[in-house]
């Protein structure tokens, strides 16, 4: 069996199972259905042999290192959602919270503003929490080159994000 058929075997075996390790971890069942697909997606694309025996270790591995990643990205995303205090005569208290909706669109305005090659780079590695080697696989792209439009990618968006508050 080659390992396209070990992984549909696997995920049809066992994708329930995979699903329900994950959604008591980050508590969200939908997000654990995407980390799933996700995680197969990942294996399918994956050059390298895996023997069958190895694999329930190479998941559950995965599993939890996509769940770790989930979480840094979250508290990354908390960072941004923060409070503003504006400087009133009367009251200095008062304080006003970002919503996660505001950001996402300060992000999508000032991604907007990048060539489309440092904008695709920049969504793989935030959303799809991508690292620049497997950016660079997937896109066929010089390993160097990935690494230089994320860095341009990540000056943009933080410069405008600054300037916004």
């Amino acid at each position: 069996m080659n390992n396209q058929e070990i992984f549909a075997n696997y995920y049809q075996r066992y994708r329930e199972e995979i699903v329900d390790f994950i959604m008591i971890r980050v508590q969200d069942r939908e997000e654990a259905q995407d980390m799933v697909q996700n995680l197969f997606l990942r294996l399918l694309t994956r050059q390298q042999l895996v023997a069958e025996q190895s694999l329930p270790s190479l998941i559950y591995t995965m599993a939890r290192h996509m769940v770790a990643d989930y979480y840094r990205r979250r508290h990354v995303y908390e960072e941004y959602e923060h409070y503003i205090r504006h400087d009133n005569d009367s009251d200095d208290s008062m304080e006003s919270v970002f919503s996660a909706r505001q950001i996402m669109e300060r992000m999508e305005f000032s991604l907007a503003r990048l060539p489309e090659g440092c904008r695709k780079v920049y969504r793989l590695h935030i959303y799809d929490g991508m690292k620049v080697s497997e950016i660079s696989q997937a896109l066929g792209e010089d390993y160097k080159r990935v690494e230089n439009q994320l860095g341009h990618a990540r000056k943009v968006v933080r410069q405008h994000l600054r300037a916004c508050v």
